[in-house]
């Protein structure tokens, strides 16, 4: 009997001891399905996600390759604008040249026909002084070369006397714009040619709507047609008027006037 007590307590415990090791066997299995179950699900739910993805990829990338195409474009349009610009920066630089070029020209062809024009005075001159003036006669040209001679200094530093010395000039005064106009070291002329008269014996011209009188004699070493060649200019100075000769421009006669 107690051979089979103890048997039986023996069978007893081995079943105890294979049950809990039974159902942890179990549960750790039914833990692997679970999760095996789990991982297959994932597994068939990366396809999805994956085929779910492609046209995104797709999109993405037609959108990529749309900015790249834009991109390219606005590059080409940028490099024909600047290739346009350049172009026209070459044109008017070109136009600039010509611009220059005719000016150039214009220039030259003032300057020649104002050598011709100065080319064309210098010989008028050249032939009035050859010829004469067409209204004044021989005789006249008598009377004024004769009437100029007889008022030569025989020594200008003794013969000559300022306005001071002759006691200040009471003759008639040029207004100042008209003095102006035509008067001064910018204003010169010739004697040759001018109305001309002769007042008890001194030699008379007209300038400027003015009648001009020398009262001093002309200096000894002035050529003796000075009054037909050399350019002369009515000044004011010292209180008073005075002729100077361009040739002589230290030298001033004295003159009085009258309109």
């Amino acid at each position: 009997m107690k051979v089979i007590g103890i048997a039986s307590t023996a069978i007893l415990s081995l079943l105890l001891g294979i049950a809990p090791a039974y159902a942890q066997q179990a549960q750790q299995g039914e833990k692997q399905d679970h999760s095996e179950q789990q991982q297959s699900k994932h597994e068939q739910s990366k396809p999805e996600q994956q085929h779910a993805q492609q046209p995104e990829r797709a999109q993405q990338q037609e959108q990529n390759r749309q900015q790249q195409h834009a991109q390219q474009q606005q590059q080409d349009q940028n490099r024909q604008q600047q290739h346009a610009q350049q172009q026209q920066q070459d044109q008017n630089r070109q136009q600039q040249h010509a611009q220059q070029q005719e000016q150039h020209q214009n220039q030259q062809q003032q300057h020649v026909q104002q050598q011709q024009q100065n080319q064309s005075r210098q010989q008028h001159a050249q032939q009035q002084r050859s010829n004469g003036q067409p209204q004044r006669t021989q005789e006249q040209q008598r009377v004024q070369q004769s009437a100029w001679q007889q008022h030569r200094a025989q020594s200008w530093q003794s013969d000559h006397r300022n306005w001071q010395q002759r006691g200040g000039y009471h003759g008639y005064r040029i207004p100042d714009d008209r003095f102006r106009g035509y008067f001064g070291p910018e204003h010169g002329f010739r004697i040759y040619g001018l109305p001309f008269l002769v007042v008890g014996g001194y030699p008379r011209f007209q300038y400027g709507g003015y009648w001009f009188s020398p009262v001093d004699p002309w200096p000894e070493y002035w050529a003796n047609n000075w009054y037909d060649t050399d350019d002369v200019y009515i000044a004011y100075a010292d209180n008073g008027y005075y002729l100077f000769n361009r040739r002589y421009p230290n030298v001033g006669i004295a003159i009085s006037i009258s309109v």
